[in-house]
């Protein structure tokens, strides 16, 4: 599949196994494609970004991502659905932490420190790209590039999903802005 994908979605994919490798990752995750799409400049997913307004917002983005990863992936709607059976996920990553050390809760702990050099790539990536590849082929595009990958992204739930729209950034709203359409068919 990756002989399909653009310069610039071979890069996110590469980038984000860097972001994996450099929080001691043991698999690339969506979080870390997400981290990657906010580092490109001069494409097309950084000029729907851009053009959403999420410039200004980076910062937030990536705080947001690491307050996710320490609640071990768990969605706020999740832990606000946790939180509706008397369940504090906010007391159990504490308490957590407390025992075991900071980023105790996050997967990339698991297993001890992984060997340097290529990354698997989670479920939820995995997803991520084949949901890319969904997109380029509804659109008939011979390539994948990181708009799909952007697409994918807000199409699938899960942590950047709802991150991105929080900060405006919707499959609709991405579609809109790339092709004009209303998008509002996911990927």
């Amino acid at each position: 599949m990756f002989e399909r994908f653009t310069k610039d979605a071979r890069a996110v994919v590469q980038e984000a196994s860097r972001h994996a490798e450099q929080a001691g990752a043991r698999s690339v995750d969506a979080g870390h494609l997400l981290l990657a799409l906010l580092d490109r400049e001069a494409s097309r997913a950084s000029f729907a970004l851009a053009a959403l307004g999420l410039e200004k917002h980076r910062e937030s983005v990536r705080r947001e991502l690491a307050e996710a990863r320490r609640r071990a992936g768990l969605t706020r709607a999740d832990a606000e659905a946790l939180a509706g059976l008397g369940i504090d996920v906010s007391e159990i990553v504490s308490r957590v932490e407390q025992a075991h050390g900071p980023g105790a809760m996050s997967a990339d702990r698991k297993g001890g420190v992984p060997s340097p050099g290529r990354r698997p790539f989670s479920r939820g990536a995995k997803e991520i790209l084949q949901g890319a590849l969904r997109a380029a082929v509804g659109r008939r595009d011979r390539r994948i590039g990181d708009e799909h990958l952007l697409l994918a992204l807000t199409a699938r739930p899960g942590v950047p999903a709802e991150i991105l729209a929080d900060h405006g950034v919707t499959y609709a709203s991405v579609t809109r802005v790339l092709y004009g359409g209303t998008g509002t068919q996911a990927g």
